[in-house]
Formats: structure tokens, C-alpha cells, sequence
């Protein structure tokens, strides 16, 4: 065989999230946009801050074209840099420099870069159950193995299931909170577990265990809940950061790698996420996007739309009869099958032209996500689906 066959697996069949997604646009053409109610794509429904719409305006009016759309540093503008860095000490007491700065095509790039500037054939890395999909992707391509955490009851983290994961071959961790797919914040008190194990793992096994935050829900919280910041919890922390969601910016490509100062050999991490990035082809990121993200450090989008879009699906679910795990960020809604059976309530439901994710593959089985960062009127008009498919559970 000519060709790489596991690129081959790779393309030849989409994660599955993808796969509903291709086909929601197929039924849309057969039946009507208004009549496919797609909940497969995490695509943000909510508009870009005026703050990012103007920035655009402004950069695209400026005389030197050729330096807005030209290369920068391969690890990002200076100035996007500085400013990124200085963002992030104010707001979480930090004392990142722009030399602890990576601009990255996203989070996926962000992740994508960690894992092959941290480990070596054969290393281990932890994820966290219910854990996005295409962690497995990354992890594998970078040379690793998957090692999978499975979560507490109320899916939080499991501490002593997690203990029991970190083996002499761990390198590293992945920790995604605010959680896609469930919307779950992990406690403070846990996080702090967490980092309690880890440091006392290394000393065990005299070696660097990093853990590699993935934050782009961060922002994306209801209420008034807290979501630590794992650098103040744990030297040895790369944070993942992408734009996507917090500026709905999700097909501009735009966010970063900080690595922790405080790092054992931080600055040797730091070239290697440099060289990682290199090998995997990326000579910098989106350079007109790190302008706007610097103009715009500061904005955010509505989330008052995501939370009434949460409120409205949770409590008509809930009132339906299903069991569903209530998301403190995100936009996510994680829903327990009525007959255990993810793939039975994701054909079951698109018989109702509704469409959600079974999430087996996410490492928690007999669920499904629905991504409802969607039209408020979607979700609205999607009700009487799910109320007829909750009698077909016999739920009402």
C-alpha cells in the first residue's frame, strides 16, 4: 500500500460529531433547514462582540495590507504576545513574559503542538471520562498511548480511579473544564486533588508529569461559578486557550499555548513546543486574527443567549422525564438514553429530525450531547420532538 494507512483511517471516516453534521446539511436540502433540528456541532450561534466586528473593519482600512496578511514570528507577533501575557497576569496573578507565549490555529493546534513537544513514543496520557473525541487523534499521532479516567458518579473527576491511572510510563494529563461534551466544572477541591496526586506521582517516579489544560469554554460559565486556573495549582502546566468560543471565532483559527514560567525546565519546554509546532507544519498563526484578538483581549460574547438557550432545553428535558446532567459552562447538555442505548435514542431521535451525539466514543457509555448553541427558536421549535420521543421511552 502506497499511502499511510492510518491517514487513511483517519479520512476515510469522520468523527462522528461530523458525520451528523454532513448529514443534517444533506436533510436540510431534502426537507428544509427548519424542519432538521441539528445539535451535533459545538458552532457558535452567537455573534462576534461588536468590539471584534469593529477591529475587523479597522484592520482591513489600514494602508500596509501586506504587513496584515504577512508571516509574523512563527510563535506569534511580539506585540499580540505581550499582550496575551499581560492579559493573563492580570487576571489570574500570574507572571507570564511573551516568551512563554505560542500563538496557535486553535485549541486543536494548541493540544496537537503540547503532546508532541511533551512526549515520547510510548508515553501515557490521562484523559478525563466523558473527554472530546479527537483527544485520542492527538495523542495517538503524537506518539502516545490513551489512558482513560473514568468519572465519578456526578461526573466530576473520580480522585482514586484517577490515582490509579498514573503509572511509571505518564507523562502527561489532559484536563478540559469547563467539560465538553457534559458542560461539568471541576470543583476547586478536586482540581486541587488532582494536582496533589501529580506532584506526589512525580516524586514517586522521579519524573515531569505535565498537565495540559484545554480551556476553551473557559469564559463560557453561568452564574457565578469559579473555574480555577491550573497554573496557581501546579508548576508543570500548559494552558491550551483557543478564541473560538469566547469571541465566536471558531473557523478564524486564533488561540495560544502559555507555558508556565514556574515549569521545571520551562524554557526548554518552551523550544520545544517552538520545534513541535515547526514539525507539525505550522509557520504561524492567522496573522490578521492575532491583531484582532489583541484589540479585543478584553470582550466576550453573550452568554445570557447560551443561558437561556440551557434553561429552556434542561427544564422542558427534565420535565419530559430524561435524565440530564445540568452544565455549568459550556453549551453542552449531557442526557442519560432512557434504555442505556446512545446509538438506539440517536436513531430513535432522528426519526424526529433531531439530531444528537451518542457519546460512547467520548468514553462514558449510553449518553448523548446536544449542542445547544443554536437559534433560541430551534431549540423552541425541536420541543415537541423530544416530548414525542420521551413517549416513546414511555417517560410521560
Amino acid at each position: 500500500m502506497q499511502y499511510n494507512e492510518k491517514s487513511f483511517a483517519l479520512g476515510s471516516k469522520r468523527s462522528i460529531i461530523r458525520e451528523i453534521f454532513e448529514y443534517s446539511k444533506t436533510r436540510a436540502n431534502e426537507i428544509g433547514k427548519e424542519n432538521v433540528f441539528d445539535f451535533s456541532l459545538g458552532n457558535p450561534s452567537v455573534e462576534p462582540p461588536k468590539e471584534v466586528i469593529d477591529a475587523v473593519k479597522e484592520l482591513i482600512n489600514i494602508d500596509n495590507q501586506t504587513l496584515l496578511h504577512g508571516y509574523t514570528s512563527a510563535q506569534g507577533d511580539l506585540r499580540v504576545r505581550t499582550v496575551v501575557a499581560n492579559n493573563i497576569n492580570q487576571r489570574f496573578n500570574v507572571n507570564l513574559s511573551p516568551n512563554n507565549i505560542y500563538m496557535t490555529c486553535g485549541a486543536a493546534a494548541s493540544l496537537s503542538i503540547c503532546l508532541k513537544a511533551t512526549l515520547n513514543d510510548g508515553d501515557e496520557c490521562v484523559v478525563f471520562a466523558p473527554f472530546f473525541t479527537e483527544y485520542r487523534v492527538f495523542v495517538e499521532n503524537a506518539g502516545g498511548k490513551l489512558v482513560i479516567s473514568n468519572p465519578a458518579s456526578n461526573l466530576q473527576i473520580d480522585v482514586k480511579d484517577f490515582e490509579s491511572k498514573i503509572t511509571e510510563n505518564t507523562k502527561a494529563i489532559i484536563l478540559n473544564s469547563p467539560n465538553n461534551p457534559s458542560g461539568v466544572v471541576y470543583s476547586e477541591e478536586i482540581i486541587k486533588s488532582v494536582c496533589e496526586i501529580l506532584e506526589r506521582k512525580q516524586k514517586e517516579y522521579n519524573k515531569v508529569i505535565y498537565l495540559i489544560t484545554d480551556e476553551p469554554y473557559r469564559e463560557l460559565v453561568y452564574g457565578d461559578i469559579f473555574v480555577p486556573y491550573l497554573m496557581n495549582y501546579y508548576d508543570n502546566t500548559l494552558v491550551c486557550y483557543s478564541y473560538s468560543k469566547s469571541l465566536s471565532l471558531p473557523g478564524e483559527r486564533i488561540g495560544y499555548i502559555a507555558v508556565n514560567p514556574k515549569m521545571q525546565d520551562s524554557d526548554k519546554v518552551y523550544l520545544a513546543v517552538c520545534g513541535a509546532g515547526r514539525s507539525l507544519g505550522y509557520v504561524c498563526a492567522p496573522s490578521m486574527f492575532q491583531q484582532v484578538v489583541a484589540k479585543c483581549i478584553n470582550a466576550k460574547v453573550n452568554i445570557e443567549a447560551y443561558k437561556k438557550n440551557r434553561d429552556l432545553l434542561y427544564n422542558s428535558l427534565l420535565e419530559y422525564g430524561y435524565d440530564c446532567v445540568k452544565p455549568d459552562g459550556a453549551f453542552y447538555l449531557f442526557v442519560k438514553s432512557p434504555d442505556g442505548d446512545a446509538y438506539s435514542m440517536y436513531e430513535k431521535a432522528k426519526e424526529k429530525e433531531i439530531l444528537v451525539v451518542p457519546c460512547d466514543d467520548f468514553g462514558v457509555k449510553g449518553y448523548v450531547r446536544i449542542a445547544y448553541c443554536v437559534d433560541y427558536d430551534r431549540i423552541k421549535n425541536s420541543l415537541p420532538g423530544f416530548k414525542e420521543l420521551a413517549k416513546v421511552y414511555n417517560l410521560i
